[in-house]
């Protein structure tokens, strides 16, 4: 049955954006009516869509749906106080991510409107959506640690509604894998994330050094989207590799934000590797585009990573950056021999996450969500 569905975008960043053009493209079928903000001003933003899209959206608001679909950063909870008539609709939130486990950054200042508005938000939603288990058990435990820090404790019935939410991730594209041949003399290694300190931009510098300092035959990609304040690492490791390339004659690698998409995906299929040194990932899109287009992986075995990456790709997430270092050099050097001698390099197996397999688990929900929601909502009862 065709259905009419709002969704909205309160921080529409990269994997924000990707799920929300996906789920439409997995659904053409139904009519889609999506309300999207740029990804800047953090703080302000989530606290702030409700009353923007209220104040300059509100005839879309209250057009005719029959249900609604909001990511973990739109503040549910004064959109329906602004908005009455969209309480009526029934709600799914989607959680991308969580701040519960955000490396802390020491230019900031501790805020809890990011911990408290996906909070609310959840409550008021029927059903709650989490993209892995590694968000939704973080999500879980940061709540339960809150209410141990707060004046009174959160409900019981907060608990148990969080408790019951599901896993489905965001869906993958259907990316042809066609690798380019390169060099056998050299591994290509892209780092394709965000330049933003929580995708670990010093380790990187840290183990662009070693490389330097080893003469090792490795060409780097540094690709990512970038933000108004950049951290100084990216500025560093941009020399380190400009003057690695020209001491080994190696051309050098990308450095920047690929805008064209065909651009980014052939660098991607003419890469080796795919490296992650994040501090914060709770699915790791990049890392699985890159898997999809042909690349073997090199991750933490941390956050999101063990559910999808094997075992013998992933490096220590503990100990000093100089033991992450020496084994990330490991894998690079056993990769490269790999190559050299003509053996396939290790691969990711990322089959539940193509959109084939995501498309009934997302079509259960949209038809659940229409004919289950109950008339009445019990009162929330005060934990002991």
């Amino acid at each position: 049955m065709r259905k009419k569905i709002l969704l909205l975008s309160g921080y529409d960043a990269a994997s924000h954006k990707l799920w929300r053009e996906r789920l439409a493209l997995l659904f053409p079928e139904h009519e889609w009516k999506q309300l999207a903000l740029p990804p800047r001003h953090f703080n302000w933003r989530i606290r702030s869509n409700s009353l923007q899209w209220a104040s300059a959206h509100r005839s879309v608001l209250i057009a005719d749906y029959d249900l609604l679909l909001v990511t973990s950063m739109v503040d549910l909870s004064s959109l329906r106080g602004f908005v009455p008539e969209i309480s009526k609709l029934p709600t799914a939130i989607y959680f991308h991510e969580n701040q519960f486990v955000y490396p802390p950054n020491s230019q900031e200042k501790q805020n809890i409107e990011p911990l408290l508005v996906p909070l609310y938000a959840a409550v008021c939603a029927d059903r709650i959506i989490f993209n892995s288990d590694y968000n939704r058990d973080t999500f879980l435990q940061g709540v339960r640690n809150l209410s141990k820090q707060l004046p009174e404790k959160i409900p019981i019935d907060v608990f148990q509604k969080l408790e019951n939410s599901n896993v489905i991730p965001v869906p993958l594209a259907n990316v042809k894998r066609t690798k380019l041949t390169t060099s056998n003399n050299q591994l290509d290694i892209v780092w394709n994330h965000r330049w933003e300190y929580d995708k670990g931009p010093e380790l990187l510098l840290h183990l662009i050094n070693e490389v330097v300092l080893r003469s090792l035959p490795i060409r780097f990609h540094i690709v990512g989207e970038q933000f108004r304040h950049i951290p100084k690492a990216f500025r560093d490791i941009q020399l380190k590799l400009k003057s690695h390339a020209s001491r080994l004659g190696l051309e050098l690698g990308a450095f920047g934000y690929v805008n064209d998409r065909l651009e980014y995906h052939s660098l991607l299929n003419s890469s080796d590797l795919v490296l992650s040194t994040a501090l914060h990932d709770f699915q790791g899109l990049a890392v699985q585009e890159a898997c999809l287009a042909g690349c073997s992986p090199i991750t933490p075995r941390a956050l999101v990573y063990p559910e999808y990456i094997p075992e013998d790709c992933m490096y220590r997430n503990s100990g000093s950056s100089k033991q992450q270092v020496q084994e990330i050099i490991e894998l690079m050097i056993n990769r490269l021999q790999l190559k050299q001698e003509g053996s396939a390099l290790p691969q990711a197996d990322l089959k539940n996450y193509s959109r084939q397999a995501l498309r009934n688990k997302y079509n259960e929900l949209l038809n659940n969500l229409v004919v289950g929601r109950k008339s009445t909502q019990p009162a929330l009862k005060q934990e002991i």
